[in-house]
């Protein structure tokens, strides 16, 4: 590999892991396995090791990826959280336990663990009452997530009596068991709305819920297993958790002290088919260096303790015959091919169909029909199909030959540059992209109207409505001849439907579907441009001054509006009563107008605080540095913005400086 083709490599790696960790910590979505983003990551350390120059300190092989979000307030951390490397080779774990004996004197002891699958928290105790609980964030800097904590059961609020030190920092993974997730996604498809892929995202987007009370409906748990402070009363990390056991936090028993590699794998091949009896979910073993005095003389490196490693369970897999494909068409129109299987046991249920991916996914594994293939299933709800089995296909097999047209309107399908699945295009026509659309519409965190995935099929299939336009026609005459719709029945989905017409203008832009534009791209689009007009005419410099907007988010807000269907569809809603306009951020001057602020890096306060600032100054706030920025307002580790401001000559200012800046501004304008 010559440096050019490194350097691009490298750069093609990281875009990827950094999508992936928005995805898996901000959005908690992922949409590859631990395992595949592992590799991507061990690739791009590979990579970096042959070529040191290319190493930059905002490589994701240099720091921890963030489950930040703006809507808390950002706290730092008084010990930086950093994440544990991980291994799936027993090699691995043998090369470190050698790199701990070279380096210590004395001979390490370990620690066992079970790697409980959830989202980690930072605890803060002060004289024995919980006073600040903090995500993990970028390792330094995490959100506080107080409130939602207080209504974790299992996670104490004032310590019994006992010898705690008056302040100390306990750390920890909050999860959610699987009965709890069961019952939660059982909630969530009766009302029509997507279950949560596994428990870990389910726990995750529920810590980052803006109301308690939902959060408390959820049903987490939380295991601790560190324990920080300056003068803890304790030598080992073994005896710290069985104190904080006696102070009254959750720490898990299944816990061992070891002396040698083969102890640690006898407890990782125990708790690798052990653990499908546990309660909730596990990925792996962790191991650390018992010892507190040995755990600072190994120190840390950038992103991992020195002194602790993970062994991460592979997910079970399981071959069977690919009977036939079918292909699900989404309320985007996206196509997911899914393959119908000869049934099978696999992690404790029976498993019928798993997941293909793409054309590309099934062109890569060469999958074809009747083969014998390699289904996976971690903790996702549909398995994948992650291989195939060549010695026992079969003599007479072809190639397969993804679709050209939609399986529900004959569309012929396209592909955009860039994207992994092919699209009908067909949007105003296609029935499941319709009931697609209207489902997402009536959905609670949309417009939160009253109807299950059941009614709006009902209501689709006998004509009643064609869109969401049609909902607000709907009269309780209209369905009370229908089996099982009474009159109170009838009332409740005609009200619901009525009331909706007060959703604020954000969820209302949320609720109308437009591809790549979710619930927090709404709220920031409505809040720059409060109107459904404004946003209707905006081109895509002004879009792209709009924070977290990008090119594609851009373009595709541009082609809804370009759509006549679309637009008629809105003016319907509007006739309607359904809010198309928000209200505008209250101004206290017009100070900062014609300014176009980015902000980056870390600050004494929430960034939103800030964006709140200038916008009431006559500002505006954009998510990248573009030629219509005339200021950068920088923190710390300011990063490729800052570096890019300062190579295009734009104006660059501190909190200070910014702060000087709008007083001097506002003078002008008294004067």
């Amino acid at each position: 590999m010559t440096l050019h083709e490194a350097t691009e490599r490298a750069a093609r790696l990281r875009a990827a892991i950094e999508a992936h960790n928005r995805h898996y910590y901000v959005e908690n979505k992922p949409v590859i396995s631990d395992f595949e983003y592992d590799l991507l990551l061990q690739e791009l350390a590979g990579v970096e090791r042959l070529f040191p120059s290319l190493v930059v300190a905002t490589s994701p092989t240099q720091r921890v990826g963030s489950d930040s979000t703006r809507e808390f307030a950002q706290v730092a951390h008084r010990y930086a959280m950093l994440s544990l490397g991980n291994t799936y080779s027993t090699d691995e774990i043998r090369d470190f336990d050698s790199r701990i004996r070279r380096t210590l004197t004395d001979e390490p002891e370990y620690v066992c663990e079970l790697k409980f699958d959830g989202t980690a928290i930072g605890l803060t105790y002060v004289n024995g009452r919980l006073h600040q609980a903090v995500t993990r964030g970028d390792g330094e800097y995490g959100d506080e997530v107080t409130a939602n904590v207080r209504t974790i059961p299992s996670i104490p609020q004032q310590l019994p009596a006992g010898e705690w030190p008056q302040e100390f920092e306990i750390r920890g993974e909050i999860l959610m068991p699987f009965h709890a997730f069961e019952r939660l996604n059982g909630e969530r498809i009766a009302a029509g709305e997507p279950p949560f892929a596994n428990p870990r995202n389910a726990a995750a987007g529920s810590l980052k819920l803006l109301d308690s009370r939902m959060v408390a409906h959820r049903g987490l748990d939380c295991f601790l297993y560190y324990l920080l402070g300056e003068n803890l009363p304790f030598d080992t990390h073994f005896d710290s958790l069985r104190k904080a056991a006696e102070w009254g936090f959750r720490v898990s028993e299944q816990m061992t002290k070891c002396r040698t590699v083969d102890e640690i794998f006898a407890f990782i091949r125990h708790w690798d088919e052990a653990r499908k009896t546990l309660p909730c979910a596990t990925d792996g073993v962790v191991v650390k260096v018992n010892s507190f005095a040995q755990q600072r003389q190994l120190g840390l490196t950038a992103k991992s303790p020195r002194w602790a490693t993970a062994f991460k369970f592979k997910a079970e897999q399981g071959v069977t015959e690919l009977l036939s494909i079918d292909f699900q068409v989404g309320r985007t129109g996206a196509i997911t091919p899914v393959a119908n299987l000869q049934p099978l046991q696999l992690a404790g249920t029976t498993v019928k169909r798993a997941s293909l991916h793409n054309a590309d996914q099934i062109a890569l594994l060469d999958i074809r029909l009747h083969d014998m293939v390699v289904v996976e299933k971690g903790g996702e709800i549909i398995p994948k199909v992650v291989g195939v089995d060549r010695a026992q296909r079969k003599a007479d097999s072809r190639p397969f030959q993804y679709i050209t047209r939609c399986p529900e309107c004959a569309t012929p399908l396209v592909r955009d540059e860039g994207e992994a699945k092919h699209y009908c295009p067909n949007d105003a026509h296609c029935p499941p992209q319709i009931l697609g659309k209207i489902l997402h519409f009536v959905s609670r965190r949309a417009m939160n109207i009253n109807a299950g995935e059941a009614t709006v099929e009902m209501l689709y299939r006998e004509g009643l409505i064609k869109d969401v336009a049609d909902l607000y026609l709907l009269k309780k005459e209209d369905l009370r001849h229908f089996n099982n719709w009474g009159e109170k029945s009838a009332e409740n989905l005609v009200n619901s439907i009525a009331a909706s017409v007060q959703t604020p203008f954000a969820k209302t832009l949320y609720a109308l579907g437009i591809r790549y534009v979710g619930e927090t791209t709404a709220k920031k689009l409505a809040d720059a441009l409060p109107s459904i007009d404004a946003i209707a005419q905006a081109g895509p410099d002004e879009l792209l001054t709009v924070d977290e907007i990008g090119e594609r988010i851009a373009q595709s807000i541009i082609h809804y509006f370009a759509d006549p269907s679309n637009r008629a569809l809105i003016a319907r809603l509007r006739k309607a009563g359904v809010q198309m306009a928000g209200n505008p951020p209250a101004t206290r001057s017009d100070a900062l107008a014609g300014m176009v602020f980015v902000i980056t890096g870390t600050l004494s306060r929430p960034r939103e605080d800030f964006k709140t600032l200038i916008e009431q100054h006559g500002g505006r706030v954009a998510g990248d540095v573009s030629a219509k920025t005339t200021h950068l307002l920088a923190g710390l580790n300011g990063g490729s913005k800052l570096a890019r401001a300062k190579k295009a000559g734009m104006k660059i200012v501190n909190e200070k400086e910014y702060s000087e800046l709008l007083n001097n501004e506002m003078n002008n304008e008294n004067k």
